[in-house]
């Protein structure tokens, strides 16, 4: 592939115009002002997850002070925010920052391939349209590994012999009317948690059908500690001291979840005791596997308990045997009434955006790359992607995944080089999966992931401390990066820095 004059290029593309492609652009422009770049957003509108999702109640399932960005202080009042307002939040950032004016919508990646004579990658995007191109030197994904434009829906049996609505939480009918109806919510997970008290308020009574139990903790809403330091401190430096008390306790809750499980439950009980007196917590909020093995759930204020003591809402934990005219029926004879079924069941990974990656007239399977600290992948040259923690806040690894990537960019101008590529030099690929959840979803699309290897800077670490180390600017930085100029291969290839040359990044 040669270049052609005629096509527009840019030094990087962002792809998805969401919480984490937002940030990476202030990030961008911030290390490397002097980079001309775009972002590409495959819908019409930015806010990825907090644009496209609109069922009622919508909220974040981590706090706002881990889950906004490091360099802008979450302003609201609410730890657990609504998602209206985070969606505000990312947008007064693109606006205040310039970085909307650098969004492309309607632009959706398909295809990249890479060029090492040229050292850029040329995008094919797909429009309402028709399609187009354009050339970049550096793509960073930041499309998350959702799919955004279908959900996830079992084969549930007699599905077609029912006569009321069945919703999926990301397709949400504005004109639907639960008002006075019986509603069944299927799933346990942080939406169905969310859906089942939002719409107990205005429905007959809702049912959380859920064929296994997950972990629910209560949390305030809003933080006292966050309300007394913002009334005595500057915004910026509260919001430092919020973010790291957040962080050690997120750390704390997730070190006891995995090396005293036990321990753990009995303090979920406890709580549960506690919200629910009386209540069948053994058959409902039990699971059969330890905290952490799946994403924790949180219920600010312990909406959903609330909404059951005051019986408005219920939970039924059974397998589905057939969809009937009226609603369903259970394995064990149990009849559930429902005049709207929400299919609260999950979601469906598409990895990277599903964009086709081509390198040297390679196709490139993701699954065949190991994960260079968990944010660019072995030969694949000038790409990174931005992936969140699994468990604690997406945006506490984005933000240093962000910022890293920005003093890559300024070392390889610096050192006079194009290209930057990480080698995975072992005889094998390692076996161990890129993510540690075995939640359904994940499972479901795990054999699409990268690997990741058993030592640094191949593995994955889901430990923001440990990854502050990791990312952090030193000689040490760009181990395991190969670093090569364009056309045939010269001097700089393999080249590592020297500790001046890496700076302060």
């Amino acid at each position: 592939m040669r270049k052609n004059a005629l096509m527009e290029h840019l030094d990087v593309v962002i792809v998805g115009a969401g919480l984490s492609g937002i940030g990476a652009a202030v990030h961008l422009q911030k290390a490397v002002p002097h980079k001309r770049y775009a972002i590409l957003e495959a819908r019409r509108a930015s806010g990825g997850t907090w644009d496209l999702f609109r069922y009622p109640g919508i909220r974040s399932d981590s706090d706002m002070y881990t889950l906004g960005y490091s360099f802008r202080p979450w302003p609201g009042a609410k730890a657990i925010a609504d998602g209206p307002s985070i969606l505000d939040y990312i947008r007064d950032t693109a606006r205040d920052e310039g970085v909307d004016k650098h969004i492309r919508y309607d632009s959706r990646v398909v295809r990249a391939e890479w060029s090492s004579p040229d050292a850029r990658w040329t995008l094919t995007l797909q429009h309402a349209k028709g399609t187009s191109q354009l050339t970049c030197g550096f793509l960073f994904m930041c499309s998350g590994y959702y799919r955004y434009d279908e959900g996830y829906t079992p084969a549930f049996p007699g599905l077609e012999q029912y006569a009321g609505h069945v919703v999926h939480p990301q397709h949400w009918p504005e004109d639907l009317d639960y008002a006075g109806k019986r509603v069944v919510v299927i799933g346990s997970g942080a939406t169905a948690v969310t859906l089942v008290p939002a719409m107990a308020d205005t429905a007959e009574h809702v049912t959380m059908l859920q064929r296994t139990p997950t972990y629910i903790a209560s949390r305030p809403a809003v933080d006292k500690v966050a309300d007394f330091l913002r009334a005595k401190l500057p915004a910026k430096i509260a919001y430092t001291i919020l973010r790291w008390k957040n962080v050690l306790l997120t750390m704390l809750s997730y070190q006891v979840s995995v090396r005293r499980p036990a321990l753990m439950k009995a303090l979920v009980r406890k709580g549960l005791e506690k919200e629910l007196p009386g209540f069948d917590i053994a058959t409902h909020f039990s699971p059969p596997y330890n905290p952490w093995d799946q994403r924790f759930c949180i219920v600010p204020d312990g909406d959903l308990f609330q909404s059951m003591r005051d019986g408005k809402a219920s939970v039924v934990t059974g397998a589905i045997e057939t969809f009937t005219e009226k609603g369903i029926r259970l394995t064990d004879g149990e009849e559930l009434a429902a005049d709207v079924v929400v299919t609260a069941t999950g979601l469906q990974m598409l990895v990277f955006g599903g964009v086709q990656f081509v390198v040297d007239g390679e196709e490139k399977k993701i699954s065949e790359t190991v994960g260079y600290k968990g944010m660019m992948l072995s030969g694949i040259p000038n790409m990174a992607v931005s992936v969140g923690y699994t468990n604690a806040s997406w945006t506490l690894k984005c933000d240093l995944i962000c910022a890293y990537v920005g003093d890559l960019l300024a070392h390889m101008d610096r050192i006079g080089v194009d290209q930057v590529t990480p080698r995975w030099t072992a005889a094998e690929l390692p076996d161990t999966p890129f993510l540690n959840l075995t939640s359904g979803y994940i499972l479901r699309s795990m054999h699409e992931f990268p690997r990741q290897g058993d030592a640094l800077p191949w593995r994955v670490h889901q430990n923001y401390i440990l990854d502050r180390k990791l990312f952090r600017p030193g000689p040490a930085a760009f181990d395991g990066l190969e670093f090569t100029c364009a056309g045939p291969r010269r001097s700089a290839e393999g080249r590592r820095a020297t500790p001046s040359e890496v700076g302060n990044g």
